[in-house]
C-alpha cells in the first residue's frame, strides 16, 4: 500500500514537533483545563505501508518500560496490516490470493473476510463507485506496485481490464474462512480502505492495555477516541487541496475522519489533463470532475476510509446526495474551471467544525 490521499493535521493544546506529513495548526488554547490532572501527551511516530504513522497517547508520565510496550502494540498491529493487506509485499495474504489463478477456494484470515465485507457493503452503497477489485486498474494507470505513471493503457487494453473489476467476481464465505473468484485474474487493492482499519485496530489494541484517550493517525486517516489531557475532544484540523487556505478544525468525540483528494499522486497527459490514482471502477479512467477532496466523519475509520474515496469518486453531485441519504458529516473542495477552489460542508460537517 502507498499514501493516496490528503492527510490531516493533529491538532491539540500541548507543543510538539509536527511531521513531515502533515501541516501545522495554530489551535487557541483550551478552556476548563485541569491544572492538577497529571496525565500528558506521548507521541509515538514513524513508518508504515509507504506512509507515515503517528499516535498520541494521554495518561500518566509513562517509564521507558511503558513505552516500548505501547511501542511494541503499534508495531504489531502495523506488521499485520502489512501481512495481510500490503500489495506491495509478495507475501502478504491479499498479494498471494490475487496470486491464486484459480476459482477453487482460497483460505483467508477472519480479518480480511472482514475487511473485504465491509468493501463489498461500501461497493453497493456506492453502486460500485468504490471497488477494491479495481487493482488492474490501478496498476495500468501507473499507481500499483509495477505501475509507470505517465501511461495510459489504450482503450481495447482498458475494455479488457474492465472485465475483471467489480465485487460480483468475489464471493465471500466467512463460515469456511475462504473466498471464491468468479475470474482467475480478479484482484484486490486494499489501500483505499486498510489505513483506516489499521487506526482502528491500534486505538482498540491500546484500549485493551489500558489507555483509552488515544488520537491515531495511520496515512492520514485519524481515529480520535476519549479525550486529552485537559479533559476537552480531541481537535483536528482537516488538511485542504493547495490553494484552499487553512482547513476546518473539527472536535472529535470518538470518531474517525479520512480525506480522499487528487493533489497528491498523479500525472498530467499530454491534453493537459489531470490523471489521478483515484480511479473510476465504473468506467476504468481517473475521475474527471471537479472535486479536489472529499472529507468524511464516521465514527470508526475504516468506514471513513471508504466513504471518502466513494464519495470523492461519485463527485459533487452524486456524492453529496449519497452523503445526505446516509447521514454522514461530509466536506466537498471543488476546482473551479480557473484553476481557484470553493468548499462546501453539509450541516452534519459544520457541526463539528470548532469556531
Amino acid at each position: 500500500m502507498r499514501p493516496r490521499r490528503g492527510s490531516v493535521t493533529l491538532a491539540t493544546a500541548l507543543p510538539s514537533a509536527v511531521p513531515a506529513f502533515v501541516l501545522s495548526c495554530a489551535v487557541a488554547a483550551p478552556h476548563g483545563s485541569r491544572a492538577a490532572d497529571p496525565r500528558e501527551i506521548t507521541t509515538f511516530r514513524g513508518p508504515t505501508m509507504g506512509t507515515r504513522y503517528m499516535v498520541r497517547v494521554v495518561s500518566a508520565p509513562l517509564s521507558e518500560k511503558e513505552k516500548r510496550r505501547i511501542r511494541d502494540v503499534l508495531a504489531a498491529e502495523l506488521a499485520r496490516a502489512t501481512s495481510l493487506f500490503s500489495t506491495w509485499d509478495p507475501d502478504s495474504e491479499i498479494s498471494r490470493f490475487n496470486r491464486h489463478a484459480s476459482t477453487a477456494p482460497f483460505p483467508l484470515s477472519a480479518e480480511t473476510l472482514a475487511v473485504l465485507e465491509i468493501a463489498r457493503r461500501a461497493s453497493a452503497l456506492s453502486d460500485g463507485a468504490f471497488d477494491v477489485t479495481v487493482a488492474p486498474l490501478v496498476e495500468a494507470w501507473g499507481f500499483g506496485p509495477g505501475g509507470r505513471p505517465g501511461e495510459a493503457p489504450s482503450p481495447g487494453r482498458l475494455g479488457a481490464l474492465r472485465e475483471r473489476v467489480g465485487f460480483h467476481l468475489l464471493r465471500l464465505d466467512p463460515a469456511r474462512g475462504q473466498a471464491v473468484k468468479a475470474r482467475v485474474d480478479a484482484t484486490c487493492d486494499l489501500s483505499g480502505i486498510v489505513p483506516g482499519w489499521a487506526a482502528d485496530q491500534i486505538a482498540s489494541a491500546l484500549a485493551d492495555r489500558g489507555y483509552p484517550d488515544v488520537l491515531v493517525d495511520v496515512g492520514g486517516e485519524v481515529v480520535a477516541r476519549g479525550r486529552r489531557p485537559d479533559g476537552e475532544h480531541w481537535r483536528v484540523a482537516v488538511e485542504s487541496p493547495p490553494g484552499d487556505g487553512p482547513g476546518p478544525v473539527l472536535e472529535m468525540v470518538d470518531a474517525a475522519v479520512a480525506t480522499s483528494g487528487d493533489y497528491r499522486r498523479f500525472w498530467m497527459d499530454g491534453q493537459g489533463r489531470r490523471r489521478s490514482h483515484i480511479l473510476d471502477p465504473r468506467t476504468g479512467e481517473p475521475v474527471t470532475h471537479g472535486l479536489a477532496s472529499v472529507t468524511v466523519v464516521h465514527p470508526l475509520g475504516i468506514w471513513a476510509d471508504a466513504l471518502a474515496t466513494a464519495l470523492f469518486v461519485l463527485g459533487p453531485e452524486d456524492g453529496a446526495s449519497l452523503a445526505r441519504r446516509e447521514g454522514l458529516a461530509a466536506r466537498f473542495v471543488l476546482r473551479r474551471a480557473d484553476g481557484t477552489l470553493s468548499a462546501r460542508a453539509n450541516p452534519a460537517f459544520r457541526a463539528l467544525v470548532r469556531e
